[in-house]
C-alpha cells in the first residue's frame, strides 16, 4: 500500500510508512504546537506530538478541531504505529522523534 503525503496537498507517495516521515520531517516546514509552543515536524510527528503530550480536549481547544477531526487524527496515529519501524526513522533523522 503506498503512502501519501497530504501536506498542503504535496500528494507525493511512498512504498514505506518510513520513508513518507522523512519526506514530511525534512521536506516540509516544522509547524509550532498552538498548545504549548514547541516546533515539531508536519504531518505524523506532529500528530503524535499533540496525542501524547495533550489531551484531546487541549487539542480541541486549541485548533478549533471537530469530533471527527480528532478521530480521523488519532486513526492516522494509529495505522502509521502499527506499521512503522519508529526506531528506523528516529536514527534515519540522526534524532528523536518530537
Amino acid at each position: 500500500m503506498p503512502w501519501e503525503c497530504r501536506i498542503d496537498e504535496c500528494n507525493t507517495t511512498y512504498q514505506t510508512v518510513e520513508d513518507l516521515i522523512v519526506h514530511q520531517s525534512t521536506e516540509h516546514e516544522r509547524q509550532e504546537c498552538k498548545v504549548c509552543g514547541v516546533v515539531v515536524p508536519d504531518g505524523y510527528l506532529a500528530i503524535r506530538h499533540a496525542f501524547n503530550e495533550h489531551s484531546r480536549a487541549e487539542y480541541v481547544r486549541a485548533y478549533g478541531a471537530s469530533s471527527e477531526e480528532v478521530r480521523e487524527r488519532e486513526q492516522i496515529k494509529d495505522l502509521v504505529e502499527e506499521s512503522a519501524d519508529l526506531q528506523a526513522v528516529v536514527e534515519r533523522l540522526g534524532g528523536s522523534p518530537a
